[in-house]
């Protein structure tokens, strides 16, 4: 990226001072591929598409309750009809399902009124058709042949023609009787094997709906509580990781050496067969050599856990502010819910522009159906790649959006000496400076990300695609592509995670804050690996405990249903949305927790604590300092005095 290749000399970060703009010319480029995704929906509702889609079609290309007289298409005798009047659309076979390209294969008609009770015989087809104008056959079938014509077997729906809803879906008529779906949804529900089961665990979890909304409020407010007391609990939780550390890698080291020793004496012993001594034999090679590397493995792994032990303690001291972090802002809970709307909201355009196009382009006659699809031929048919390329990076703008806002708020909390004098709205006012001076940056940082996705998205489609056909050489490398690119791609949100920070302190564009961001996480590597670590073991036992809560609290809650599969399901959803939940929030933890560390390099770096430069940190971390220190002082008086 060229992004470290300045000769600038050491910087001089000034936090919070200078505001000015950043990476202008990406929000230009941004801004313009936004313009671009509007336009594509508003040639997809210009050609029609938005229309067809609401509305719906036939399959002879008229779209219903409205007059095609004027589109008439070549080869389809049955196109250009005026269906003002017939403003449903109704399917001969609603139930017959294409699952690969999730769709009815079924011929499609406009109609003005959809089958309010079931139809059993063709007389009673006749006689809707006849009093209410709607042909429930093929549109050359006129109702008066219903019952006389050799053809109703093939244009009319099969009998009996299920009661449609009181209101039609989009202007579709959809049988009242859904249970003709069954075929769709056991295509995707492949664990059940009956109706039977599927219909006593729906049975369960709509009797238990309450229960289940309870269980998500109870994971609300327990993920709530634990983002707060995290800070207390966090050094036991590093005492049980530490613990489990040793007593694992002793113990199963301890353990390949008793089964060396035991193959040993087994191998020693004469009455064995000569084949069994040769199958020991290598498997007492293979023992040694597993436990020589276990040994190995536990002494580096006990050896750095000693020298870094006090690096563990900075992170103790960072769950601790992070507390107070929350405390002092507690409008940072809320940023995540605004993300997840907006990405909502989004995500429901995204779709809604994607149908628009699936609906949009040239009416191509299919020989071998008959019926008329669209498609989009030329240039067009690239919109959809645009779009799908829009779909990611404006996801990861919102989420890059996110982070360089809570960045800018802990910034500020952290390089304000009187916390009690913090600005009114920390966060809010840190989202207007994102939106003012940063979304340049905001946008590279994405942008980014999605160049590295995007490969990744499609070797897995491949993969997908080949699953079985491929050599094991070939899945061999696209499983390999895929795990360098995913590494990579973590590795690169990581440091635009710590850019944005940078960002947020110093207002410099994007390459600047990451050559900044890379120099200071490189000149403290030992505790960063520590805090990412050890921060993240602490946090997935906070995820842990929440889920574990909320499963028991279910468990309780549901006793009362003896039937396992009734309330298997309630309890699964039940613990699913506990770890969103928690996940949620115990995220934004860690992002404030790497905020912070970013600063309190900064300060440590940039400040000695003297009175013409005071530490900014809090004063858990200022006594951390001290102890750095002091340390030093320790290890450099004896050098001096010798």
């Amino acid at each position: 990226m060229g992004c470290c290749s300045s000769t600038e000399g050491e910087r001089d970060w000034k936090p919070t001072e200078n505001r000015r703009y950043t990476d202008i010319p990406w929000l230009i480029i941004f801004s313009l591929f936004c313009i671009g995704m509007a336009l594509i929906c508003g040639f997809a509702i210009a050609t029609g598409g938005a229309s067809r889609l609401v509305s719906g079609y036939d399959s002879y290309g008229n779209t219903c309750g409205r007059n095609n007289t004027n589109k008439k298409i070549d080869g389809v005798p049955l196109s250009g009809a005026d269906m003002t009047e017939k403003k449903y659309v109704f399917f001969l076979e609603p139930c017959k399902f294409d699952v690969i390209n999730r769709k009815i294969k079924s011929i499609a008609l406009c109609v003005s009124k959809c089958p309010a009770t079931e139809l059993k015989t063709y007389r009673e087809l006749k006689e809707f058709a006849l009093s209410n104008g709607s042909n429930l056959c093929s549109y050359e079938l006129t109702p008066t042949r219903y019952e006389s014509s050799n053809e109703r077997f093939l244009k009319c729906p099969k009998l009996p023609v299920p009661q449609s809803k009181a209101v039609p879906v989009f202007h579709r008529c959809i049988p009242m009787d859904i249970s003709c779906y069954a075929e769709f949804a056991q295509a995707f529900i492949t664990f059940v094997g009956d109706n039977t089961v599927l219909r006593r665990v729906i049975a369960g979890v709509i009797t238990s709906k309450e229960i289940i909304m309870g269980l998500c409020v109870l994971a609300f407010v327990l993920s709530l509580i634990m983002t707060l007391v995290i800070r207390y609990i966090s050094k036991v939780l590093v005492v049980i990781l530490t613990i489990l550390v040793i007593i694992g890698s002793v113990g199963g080291t301890g353990i390949l050496w008793w089964l060396y020793a035991d193959q040993k004496y087994a191998l020693s012993n004469n009455s064995t067969s000569i084949l069994w001594k040769e199958v020991a034999g290598d498997n007492d090679k293979a023992l040694l050599v597993y436990a020589i590397g276990a040994t190995i493995f536990t002494v580096v792994l006990l050896l750095l856990m000693f020298f870094l032990r006090k690096h563990v303690s900075l992170t103790i001291s960072l769950f601790h502010v992070t507390g107070k972090v929350f405390t002092s802002l507690p409008m940072l809970f809320l940023h995540p819910f605004w993300t997840f709307l907006s990405l909502m909201m989004f995500w429901v355009y995204w779709i809604a522009v994607l149908l628009f196009l699936g609906t949009s382009g040239s009416p191509v006659k299919n020989n071998s159906t008959g019926v008329v699809e669209y498609q989009m031929e030329g240039p067009l048919q690239y919109m959809v790649w645009y779009h799908l390329v829009g779909l990611i990076w404006i996801s990861e703008f919102i989420l890059a959006f996110q982070q360089m806002t809570i960045a800018g708020a802990v910034s500020t909390y952290f390089f304000t000496r009187d916390k009690n004098n913090l600005p009114q709205f920390t966060v809010v006012y840190s989202s207007i400076n994102t939106l003012r001076y940063h979304m340049g940056t905001v946008a590279k940082g994405s942008f980014i990300i999605t160049l590295v996705k995007i490969p990744r998205i499609i070797l897995t489609y491949i993969h997908t695609q080949l699953k079985g056909k491929e050599n094991a050489c070939a899945r061999c490398m696209l499983k390999a592509c895929v795990c360098c690119l995913y590494c990579l791609e973590k590795c690169l949100a990581f440091l635009n995670q710590n850019a944005y920070t940078a960002t947020a302190i110093n207002s410099t564009n994007f390459c600047s804050s990451v050559c900044d961001a890379f120099k200071l996480l490189l000149e403290n590597a030992a505790q960063v690996a520590v805090i990412n670590t050890v921060g993240d073991f602490v946090l997935f036992m906070g995820k842990v405990l929440i889920v574990s809560c909320t499963a028991f609290a279910g468990i309780l809650a549901l006793n009362y249903q003896q039937d396992y599969t009734v309330w298997v399901l309630p309890l699964l959803i039940s613990c699913l949305f506990a770890y969103l939940v928690a996940n949620c929030f115990l995220s934004l933890f860690e992002n404030v927790v790497d905020v912070l560390f970013l600063c309190y390099a900064v300060d440590k770096k940039h400040n000695d604590g003297s009175s013409g430069r005071p530490y900014y940190m809090d004063k858990e971390l200022m006594v951390r300092r001290l102890v750095e220190c002091l340390r030093v002082i320790v290890i450099i008086i004896p050098w001096f005095s010798s």
